[in-house]
């Protein structure tokens, strides 16, 4: 069964859950894939105007023969009233292409994301089955009428779906208000990008407590501060466009490198000692499973975390360590860095966390 999918992120990014969704699909399948890249489904922003540096990741460099790959003409205006009847006059070639592509097999849509573009296809094409893989609590990430448009579309897209999947069990209990049931297909990691096991460096380091990622409105500096205080002989390496700027001067030990490459970010993360995964609690992070857990532990690091989202579930996991603001951030990151790896827990981990075996666990295949 060929699949349209809407995705959450363009396919010329580094490859993130529905790059792994769709090429797992694909070699079970053997069938095509149309990819829709995704378009503004919010009002502008002053951040939208903010120059940000090109880095170069190879993914927009190949694009398989069984993916088409299209991007949609829009205008930042779909939580307006009325905004629909002029972005369907912008749609009309891909809702023909669509058809097109529908009408030569049975097929499946799959919707990274609600937008009205979904919900126009999956009114033109009902016969398809659908799904909607929630990979984010995607209302939490807009505000005033740009949230209230995408919490309305979310909830008609998820009465027009057969299958919602969930990425995060606090995500899944949220979806259940809406509609039952919902299957959960957590976060994973990619195994290509990563060096094989028994090549990682699981020994002492250079006792350097890392985070790899975006430092935005989620991020707890305040903890990461607090944390660099509590332990000045060790270095605290942040590498990441910074988009919320520290609230003080940062102490000595905090060093602070820009975006890299997703191939240079994993380098970076295989020199750690220790991860750090310090988000702040709000709705935004509630329903979050962070990929750089899995990424983590899967290069044998120790992980320090705050509280939040799936992480809040894993205080038992072996190599966890999850503070608050009360916790003892010397006591844990001594007890972190003293923690050692073995090949074979590392191999175990990976074997149980990657992106074809979470995937093939929901048998979407054959999805209703």
């Amino acid at each position: 069964m060929r699949m349209i999918y809407l995705s959450p992120l363009p396919w010329a990014s580094f490859s993130q859950r529905p790059h792994h969704f769709v090429d797992w699909y694909h070699r079970q399948t053997g069938a095509p894939v149309l990819w829709i890249d995704p378009y503004p489904t919010r009002l502008p922003t002053l951040n939208d105007f903010r120059g940000k540096p090109f880095v170069a990741d190879q993914q927009s460099a190949s694009v398989p023969p069984w993916l088409q790959v299209r991007k949609p003409r829009s205008l930042p205006i779909e939580p307006l009233p009325g905004s629909a009847m002029l972005l369907k006059r912008l749609w009309r070639n891909l809702f023909n292409e669509a058809v097109a592509f529908a009408a030569q097999g049975p097929c499946m849509i799959c919707v990274g994301k609600p937008s009205e573009l979904a919900l126009q296809l999956l009114a033109l094409i009902p016969q398809c089955p659908a799904v909607y893989d929630a990979m984010d609590d995607f209302p939490a990430f807009y505000r005033g009428l740009s949230r209230r448009s995408m919490e309305r579309r979310q909830a008609q897209l998820i009465r027009r779906v057969g299958t919602v999947l969930a990425s995060s069990n606090p995500l899944r209990d949220k979806l259940l208000g809406i509609t039952a049931p919902v299957a959960l297909a957590l976060n994973a990691c990619d195994l290509h990008g990563l060096v094989p096991v028994e090549r990682l460096d699981l020994g002492a380091k250079q006792q350097v407590l890392g985070y790899v990622g975006t430092l935005g409105r989620w991020f707890d500096w305040d903890l990461v501060i607090a944390l660099a205080r509590a332990n000045p002989g060790n270095l605290i390496r942040l590498i990441g466009p910074v988009f919320t700027p520290p609230p003080c001067a940062l102490p000595a030990n905090i060093e602070l490198l820009p975006e890299c490459s997703h191939a240079s970010a994993i380098a970076a993360m295989a020199r750690f000692s220790v991860g750090l995964i310090p988000f702040k609690r709000n709705r935004l992070t509630a329903s979050v499973d962070p990929i750089k857990y899995y990424e983590y532990r899967a290069l044998g690091l120790p992980v320090i975390s705050t509280r939040f989202g799936e992480m809040a579930l894993r205080d038992q996991e072996p190599g966890v360590w999850i503070v608050d603001e009360s916790s003892d951030l010397r006591k844990t990151a001594v007890e972190a860095l003293a923690t050692q790896s073995d090949c074979s827990a590392v191999q175990q981990f990976r074997d149980a966390h990657h992106w074809a075996q979470r995937f093939s666990a929901i048998n979407l295949k054959h999805a209703p």
